[in-house]
């Protein structure tokens, strides 16, 4: 993932991030469908989606830690 995308990232609310999440989720589940059955072209683009997965709720973790911090002070 880009640094761009990163800081984009950063920009959005956490119930954004969540449904950025769920989506990428779904698309590495079909992605792993399309592998298990043979039917996948590009396999750099699991890699990638997992990635991206794991950006979204590093992500999200920063902003929960973030608020957590401000709030308690």
């Amino acid at each position: 993932m880009k640094n761009n995308e990163l800081i984009e990232l950063r920009t959005l609310t956490i119930p954004e991030l969540q449904k950025r999440a769920r989506d990428t989720k779904e698309e590495l589940f079909n992605l792993r469908f399309q592998l298990r059955t043979g039917h996948l072209s590009d396999f750099s683009r699991v890699r990638a989606v997992r990635r991206a997965y794991a950006s979204i709720q590093t992500v999200i973790s920063e902003k929960r830690l973030a608020e957590a911090k401000h709030g308690a002070a």
